[in-house]
């Protein structure tokens, strides 16, 4: 005798909600974003290592010096771009949150499981995630000092590196930007199929976040150096 075996529960055969696929997507894309304008912004920054008058003329150039009469940069420009880039990293950690765990059970269960297995890719992925979780508080402290107080030059951001102790502040945010965002790159990379090779990949990763450590130490010692010379109050730097 045939038995007959009912269903009365409708089984869903949805692959997940489409905006699951969207949000992964606006998530690599603000991601790339955001890694490529920190690389940039590094070695611009950077540029203090070849003296205070590479430093300004770099300035004056990202500001639009050549559109003005003076030669002088617009300090509006470093104010709306750090406002697009405070909605872009609004953006950003939105998306990333809906993978954050939310409850101590996740946190013991991922523990649990880093502990069970050496999957490099799982370990690189729990320090993007605490690195990620210290980066919300404090790139937008970064980010509102510069809408609040756009002037840059030699002087002003010596100024502010050093009399205003925001010292403080980069040392914390300077390792926790460099691991999460060249870890996000990689691993955008990999997710989205640009590369297999994996390992030629984290070695590379690894080498630009020493790399990127030793240019951002660099700059940070060079503006402590040049904002404990300065009087108070401080004059903006004018080259010869």
């Amino acid at each position: 005798m045939t038995s007959i075996t009912r269903v009365h529960n409708r089984v869903s055969t949805s692959q997940g909600h489409p905006w699951s696929a969207k949000a992964d997507r606006l998530q690599s894309a603000t991601g790339i974003m955001l890694g490529g304008f920190l690389l940039l912004h590094m070695h611009f920054e950077s540029s203090i290592l070849l003296g205070k008058e590479a430093f300004y003329h770099v300035v004056q150039l990202l500001e639009g010096g050549m559109f003005s009469s003076t030669g002088h940069g617009f300090p509006i420009v470093t104010k709306v771009f750090s406002v697009f880039m405070l909605l872009m990293v609004i953006v950003h950690a939105a998306v990333a949150l809906r993978r954050f765990p939310a409850q101590l059970g996740q946190w013991r269960a991922l523990r649990l499981h880093m502990g069970s297995i050496n999957h490099k890719d799982t370990h690189a992925w729990f320090w993007q995630l605490i690195t990620g979780f210290i980066l919300f508080f404090l790139v937008p402290v970064h980010l509102f000092t510069m809408i609040l107080n756009p002037e840059i030059g030699p002087h002003l951001s010596a100024e502010r590196v050093y009399h205003d102790n925001a010292w403080l502040l980069y040392v914390l945010l300077l390792p926790a930007v460099v691991v999460h965002a060249m870890i996000g790159l990689y691993r955008v990379a990999v997710k989205w199929g640009i590369t297999t090779k994996r390992s030629g990949l984290r070695k590379f990763a690894k080498v630009l976040i020493i790399y990127l450590l030793c240019l951002g130490t660099a700059s940070l010692v060079s503006y402590l150096f040049i904002g404990s010379e300065l009087g108070i109050p401080v004059q903006p730097f004018v080259p010869e």
